[in-house]
């Protein structure tokens, strides 16, 4: 609680100071690598196939209460930054769970438990056969465990009570009580570890090892590939589902990174659908906590050292994913950072839009896309490099809602369902004008 209590204390700090300025090149690093722009790994581009990406989709259909989350134009902000649309997916609204997360963890839990099945039965067992009590048996009979920051475990717990199996989560002293509670609702076992995002995981690993548990990470490592993959495969229908509701293809994409799976998913699905006419992509990651935008700088995965904490707590990942870098370091375009300052001001900026926007109830690492847009947006120097134009056409993808509500109204000034309530407000008034 300690730890908590000192991010939360200086969250409100930063909320009350002024942006800082940053020289572009310490804030955007152009893609030089040498696989930039080449084909994907072969396992990889089949990952993030248009095949896959359908065969997930198919999944999500047996979920309760799944439904595409909406995608938010805001025209008033695009006029005022100088580009002709912006549009945000919200995942702060998918299947309840508050992020997008809710995609990645609950279904790898149910691939493996299928796969065990499978194997147990010595046929091929269907997502159709879930709730059978022979499949109920196989799970009651597995732990699953990872490691998290919040949004993951709760997704793997949720996964695990959906299908009937154990379910160990470890966070790190880092973690709030608010997220915490928001895991141990779905059963889960809860296993504290001191330490940062990557002790959690160390400890989660070595512990499942002991154990026999199913370790559903969401990074990967050398010999540990496959599961994440899954986790990263499971994003894919969030862009499928933008992509036919924009009403036309994006020419940039800012999408915020931790480990990199979310952004190395929608770059990588967009490579494989688009090729050379993908949009430019820009990876985002916070400056604290910057493992991909140093490990572009020099040219492999590097680890960062830890310093300060980042109210980006979602993002607060010193190592990026292997699979994750793989992909990245052939689709990403850009990879910039942005300061807990921005990420803070772009959560407001969404909860008090201006010209007829909808709000956007987004967490202090959802409107992260959105904060780096807006540093870009104002600096003459980084709009040249990226192409971002007038007829700019911008996606960014909201990937948390207010998954610590309490931390949220301290730096918003505002609660979450005050901030839903002007979007009521707004329609009424639209309807009657």
């Amino acid at each position: 609680m300690h730890k908590r209590s000192e991010r939360l204390n200086f969250a409100i700090r930063l909320s009350t100071q002024s942006i800082k300025q940053v020289t572009s090149q310490n804030m955007l690093l152009l893609n030089q690598h040498t696989n930039y722009r080449g084909p994907l790994d072969a396992s990889d581009a089949d990952n993030l196939s248009v095949a896959a990406a359908r065969e997930v989709e198919r999944f999500l259909g047996y979920r309760d209460g799944h439904k595409e989350t909406p995608l938010i134009s805001l025209t008033g902000l695009a006029g005022e930054i100088g580009v002709s649309s912006i549009h945000v997916k919200d995942e702060g609204r998918r299947l309840d769970l508050g992020s997008f997360k809710a995609l990645g963890g609950s279904y790898a839990v149910i691939r493996i438990l299928l796969e065990e099945a499978s194997r147990q039965f010595s046929r091929d067992v269907g997502v159709s056969e879930l709730h059978t009590p022979e499949v109920k048996a196989v799970a009651a009979g597995m732990t699953i465990c990872c490691a998290t920051d919040g949004n993951h475990g709760r997704s793997v717990a949720y996964g695990a009570q959906l299908v009937g199996a154990q379910c160990a989560i470890f966070v790190h002293s880092g973690v709030s009580r608010e997220r915490i509670a928001a895991i141990a609702r779905f059963g889960a076992q809860i296993l504290r570890v001191e330490g940062n995002y990557d002790d959690s995981v160390a400890e989660a690993t070595r512990v499942a090892a002991e154990q026999g548990w199913t370790l559903v990470s969401d990074t990967s490592w050398p010999g540990y590939v496959r599961i994440p993959g899954l986790v990263m495969q499971r994003y894919t229908p969030l862009l499928s589902e933008a992509l036919r509701q924009l009403p036309e293809r994006p020419t940039h994409v800012f999408v915020q990174s931790g480990v990199g799976g979310i952004a190395a998913a929608v770059a990588g699905h967009l490579s494989v659908l688009l090729g050379h006419d993908r949009p430019f992509f820009t990876v985002v990651d916070p400056s604290r906590a910057a493992c991909l935008f140093e490990s572009a700088r020099v040219g492999h995965p590097v680890k960062v050292a830890h310093a300060q904490s980042t109210v980006m707590a979602m993002l607060e990942c010193y190592e990026p994913s292997l699979i994750a870098w793989r992909v990245l370091s052939r689709a990403a375009d850009a990879f910039m950072t942005v300061d807990d300052e921005d990420a803070i001001n772009a959560m407001k900026r969404l909860a008090n839009p201006t010209d007829g926007d909808l709000a956007v109830v987004a967490g202090e690492s959802g409107g992260v896309g959105l904060a780096a847009l807006l540093k870009a947006a104002s600096d003459p120097d980084v709009r040249a490099k990226i192409g971002l134009r007038a007829d700019a056409r911008v996606f960014l993808i909201n990937t948390e809602g207010a998954t610590d509500p309490r931390l949220y109204e301290q730096l918003v000034g505002f609660t979450p369902a005050h901030v839903s309530a002007k979007n009521l407000k707004l329609r009424k008034n639209m309807s009657t004008g």
